[in-house]
């Protein structure tokens, strides 16, 4: 099976005036496979969230390949580049800041579908339709991101990522903002989602028991470097390295 991503040998470095040179990505390479869901984790300063923004072409890469669907999205820009969000989609970590607080829910779901020039009447019965599927009333395209709380707004956000039909959603750290019960509900929407609709996540979390609920394949970074893989039981009960024994101690 060919993977739906391909990321190889990615670097990324931060030049500063005056301070030394920071590789927050180094050397990072992996696949993910049509219907997967790949974790990554790590401590905060490890390099996940950067390894997500290169994705999905919101930081340049320094070096390296990013493979999308077959197609090499590394450098795109401009037109070519907005194409791609039609197959790649981000989930963030702060639901309400990711939506523009002066327009309604509806507005962010549909600006998409808007931009593809789907007419108004359209726009609202697609995202009437997604916020059923994410588990809200079709009433919440009316409200604004501070009328509701964390957990529906998520499932806002989340709901806006599927307005394209991607074939790929990045989560980062997106479960993280949220209590433990409604974490439970987001989890067990995006499990849904992805039974029925055949999607491939890319999940970066720090929680490890969350990944080992959840994913079908974990990989383990420090300072900008994978250093371990496998599937998630095999790597939280017999961690091989000592970053990943010591961050397993940390949870469990």
């Amino acid at each position: 099976m060919e993977p739906i991503l391909q990321v190889n040998h990615l670097k990324k470095v931060f030049h500063q005036r005056g301070k030394r040179d920071i590789a927050a990505v180094n050397d990072v390479s992996f696949c993910l496979y049509p219907g997967e869901i790949l974790g990554i984790v790590g401590e905060s300063g490890s390099g996940k969230s950067t390894v997500a923004k290169l994705i999905t072409r919101l930081e340049d890469v320094t070096d390296g390949q990013i493979v999308l669907d077959g197609q090499d999205i590394t450098h795109l820009k401009g037109s070519v580049l907005k194409e791609t969000y039609g197959k790649i989609q981000m989930v963030f970590q702060n639901p309400v800041g990711s939506f523009d607080p002066r327009r309604t829910l509806g507005d962010g779901i549909g600006e998409s579908l808007k931009n593809k020039g789907v007419s108004k009447a359209e726009i609202r019965a697609k995202v009437a339709e997604l916020l059923e599927q994410c588990g809200l009333e079709p009433e919440y395209m009316d409200r604004y991101p501070h009328q509701v709380s964390g957990g529906q707004c998520q499932r806002a956000a989340i709901a806006r990522a599927l307005a394209v039909d991607p074939k790929v959603i990045i989560c980062d750290e997106a479960t993280s903002a949220l209590d433990v019960t409604v974490q439970k509900r987001v989890i067990d929407l995006l499990q849904n989602l992805q039974e029925n609709k055949n999607l491939s996540y890319v999940f970066i979390c720090h929680n490890l028991a969350l990944v080992q609920q959840f994913c079908d394949r974990v990989i383990v970074m420090k300072d900008g470097r994978v250093v371990e893989e496998g599937i998630p039981d095999e790597v939280i009960q017999n961690p091989k390295e000592e970053y990943t024994k010591m961050l397993v101690e940390s949870v469990f």
